[in-house]
This record gives structure tokens, sequence and C-alpha cells, in this order.
């Protein structure tokens, strides 16, 4: 069972993501400032941590950058009321892995929780195959059927995240994460026309639009 810290000093939204949490077989611990979060996260007995801004004695991004100062590498989603781009950008350049503006469904924050403890457990992995198609993360090469397949740098981002996901629905808001990190526009159209390249040089069909979603990979038909 994976353990998720949830640092949250609002009783009622703590309690709203410890029941959700738990309701999908998630074990959870809930704590109320910043400094506890630290001190809870330095033991590694939880996967994941769910990190409101607005704590006490230690707001979330103070916590954060001391989390990461000290090599603390639990992944953490931040939780905040604020939607401005300067905070985002300060949330992910600060060593945050995703972020969740409240209000939010917890259906999509067990979702991301999901695909962040996937990536994590992932990122072993060196080479990745879908079909007949191969990605080495090591010497940055991608082949189909044993022909070599030129990527930018930023499409060999994308296709690995997309090949650490195969078959799941990844939005756009979680590409622009995980693949441009803090440096993006979140009304830019970068995701799509970047998956138009993508599918120029794999197949059109290779990357499917889930329309509303996001764009899920069809490694079976790569």
């Amino acid at each position: 069972m994976s353990r998720i810290l949830i640092a949250e000093d609002e009783q009622r939204i703590a309690s709203f993501i410890a029941k959700g949490l738990a309701a999908e077989g998630f074990g959870t611990e809930t704590v109320a400032d910043g400094a506890q979060a630290v001190e809870y996260a330095r033991s590694g007995q939880y996967d994941l941590l769910v990190l409101d801004i607005g704590l006490p004695k230690l707001d979330g991004f103070s916590a954060l950058r001391r989390l990461r100062t000290e090599r603390v590498e639990i992944p953490v989603i931040i939780l905040t009321a604020r939607d401005a781009l300067e905070d985002t950008v300060a949330g992910l350049s600060g060593g945050a892995d995703d972020y969740m503006t409240k209000p939010f469904a917890i259906e999509e924050l067990v979702a991301r929780i999901r695909l962040r403890l996937r990536t994590d457990a992932a990122t072993q992995a060196t080479v990745l195959k879908a079909g007949d198609l191969t990605l080495d993360v090591r010497t940055r090469r991608a082949t189909r059927r044993d022909a070599a397949v030129e990527l930018t740098s930023r499409e060999f981002t994308l296709l690995e995240t997309f090949l650490r996901h195969p078959g799941e629905v990844l939005s756009r808001q979680q590409l622009l994460s995980q693949v441009w990190g803090f440096d993006f526009d979140p009304g830019s159209n970068v995701v799509d026309v970047y998956v138009g390249y993508l599918r120029a040089k794999l197949g059109e069909q290779q990357i499917e639009t889930v329309r509303g979603a996001g764009y899920r990979l069809r490694p079976g038909r790569i």
C-alpha cells in the first residue's frame, strides 16, 4: 500500500483528501503545518507528499526548498489556491513534481498521484519499448523497425513520457509539467504542436486524441 503524506491546515480539505485517498486504497497521514511536513517527509516512510502552499510556521514553498536542499527526493504535488503563473513557476522550479489549483476534484488528484508514483517507479528503466518502437534513454536513440528515428530533444522527452505510461490518458497540463517543466505558458498549444511532430514521424494513428482529456499512446498500433 502506498502511503501519502498530506500537509494541509484546513481541516475540511485535509479530511476530504484523506477520505478520498483512503477510498482508493492509499494509506494517509495528515499534518497541519510546514515544519511537520518537513519532519515527516524526512522519515522516508511516505511515497508522496501532497503539499499545500499556505501553511503556518513554514509555508509550502519554504518546506519544499528545505526538503530539496536536504536531498529528500519524495515526489511532491502542490495544492494551491493561487493560479498565477509566477506561483506555478515557483513551485515547479522549487522542486515540485506537479501542482493543482483549488478547488479540485478528488478523482483528478488520485489520477495525478498514481501517475507520479508510476513515473517514480519507472525511472529505473532505461530502454523503453512499445511494439517495434524502442527508446534508449541513456544513448538518446529512438528506433522503429530497427531504423533510426530522428527526434529533437523535446520530441524525445515527450515520447519518453508517453512510453512510460502506455495506454494512459495524459492531460495537456500533465504533459506541460513533465516535458516543459516550469518553462511554459499554460495557455500555449505547444503540446498539440509537438504531438503533431511525433505523429508525422511515427504515424498519425500512434497517438490518440481523447476529446476533453488529453492524449494517449496506442502501443499496439506502433
